[in-house]
């Protein structure tokens, strides 16, 4: 549910306006990759992937729960390989989280990050193969700008607001590894 939550809300920030007051600042992305890493890290392995195989599967076949829409056909679209590579994140996330030593926020915020990392690897190998197999109307350079790079730097962000949440959950879960 999470993850489902997640994908329906917009990414944002809170950003000092000119008049020196605070107003928040939209992120090109929404909320299901930190939902995804945190269930990863509060729930482990087994449990974050399940969610993300539960989340793939409705998206693919009941609802348009993805950023962009969501059936079917959404196999053949660019961002796919990013929505594949939430089952691979989710497992090596999970399992990082339940090694020992990961109770402070640091340790957690590198777990999410390469949860992050593995996930932009399938988005980029699907992006590839894609170009390669022609595939794609858009160029490869401008699907790399809007699928990767250009939320990259607000997912790295949240990626520490993620790593807070799952050291407090998990203390109070009581869930050290």
């Amino acid at each position: 549910m999470l993850i489902l939550a997640g994908g329906l809300i917009t990414a944002a920030i809170p950003w000092p306006s000119a008049a020196g007051d605070l107003q928040l600042q939209t992120l090109p992305m929404t909320l299901q990759v930190p939902a995804l890493l945190l269930t990863a890290l509060v729930c482990g392995p087994r449990s974050a992937m399940l969610a993300a195989t539960a989340y793939l599967s409705v998206g693919l076949f009941q609802l348009p729960v993805f950023q962009g829409g969501g059936g079917v056909g959404y196999l053949l679209d660019p961002g796919f390989g990013y929505l594949a590579g939430f089952v691979p994140a989710a497992w090596l996330t999970g399992r990082l989280a339940r090694q020992g030593g990961m109770d402070d926020p640091a340790s957690l915020f590198g777990a999410s990050v390469i949860g992050l990392v593995v996930l932009q690897l399938c988005g980029l190998a699907n992006l590839l193969l894609g170009a390669v197999a022609g595939r794609w109307a858009t160029g490869l350079g401008q699907l790399l700008l809007s699928y990767s790079f250009a939320p990259l730097p607000g997912q790295l962000l949240l990626c520490c607001a993620v790593a807070l949440a799952a050291a407090v959950l998990r203390r109070w879960l009581r869930l050290s590894p």
